[in-house]
């Protein structure tokens, strides 16, 4: 029976592996048809597909700016970051987030969202492979194209159309500033007119545009 019992597990394991790298593979050149985040939206959602090539790159450099600033620099994971948040985390501290751009995608295009260790678990596998086969111009063009940017709205294309009129491929910086401000929580922080916090929040992203150009930190999608 214990024999029976590991070659099922053995099994099971070659077959995830067989099918989450095809998936990794498959989706450095397919566009996402749809993610479980989707799916589960109870506000439907709408999205368009646009290449890289048809996104503003002040987009680009503002989530950089806001979300990740060394995305072309780790592969993947942050240690710095998670260094960080664990040091706050035990000196009960607010913790910031830990998480990558890559990390985000590999969340946002294979699995669901919440936490939890045996998804964070997932994450890290997903996220190495993209790294891996992927590349880092694929990764921030599949998360410009998943990432959620407001109440059933998934991409840069349709936050873009949504809140702007226009298309991603024509956003300003302030514009790209504001979606880009939003995205850890595009239900709730306002895009169009922000006041306070996230209005200067915003401000501060599309400051940090013109450093993230003058240091190349998007080398790494542009080069």
């Amino acid at each position: 029976m214990a024999v029976m019992l590991l070659r099922l597990f053995a099994k099971a394991i070659l077959w995830f592996v067989g099918i989450t790298l095809a998936l990794v593979i498959a989706f450095k050149w397919l566009p996402i048809p749809v993610t479980a985040t989707m799916l589960m939206d109870e506000n439907g959602f709408t999205k368009e597909w646009r290449s890289l090539d048809d996104i503003d790159r002040n987009l680009v450099a503002a989530v950089i700016a806001a979300e990740d600033s060394r995305f072309c620099e780790h592969f993947g994971f942050d240690a710095e970051a998670i260094e960080q948040a664990i040091e706050e985390r035990l000196a009960g501290e607010r913790e910031r987030g830990a998480s990558t751009i890559t990390q985000q995608t590999a969340k946002n295009v294979f699995l669901w969202q919440g936490g939890g260790f045996f998804r964070k678990g997932l994450e890290a596998w997903f996220a190495f492979w993209i790294e891996a086969v992927w590349g880092k111009r694929r990764i921030i063009e599949v998360y410009l194209n998943v990432a959620e940017t407001g109440i059933g709205t998934y991409g840069a294309e349709a936050g873009a159309q949504r809140y702007f009129g226009t298309s991603a491929a024509r956003l300003s910086a302030d514009e790209a500033s504001r979606m880009a401000a939003a995205l850890p929580s595009p239900k709730t922080r306002a895009v169009k007119n922000p006041g306070g916090w996230l209005r200067r929040h915003g401000n501060s992203i599309e400051r940090r545009i013109g450093i993230v150009r003058r240091d190349g930190l998007d080398r790494c999608v542009y080069s």
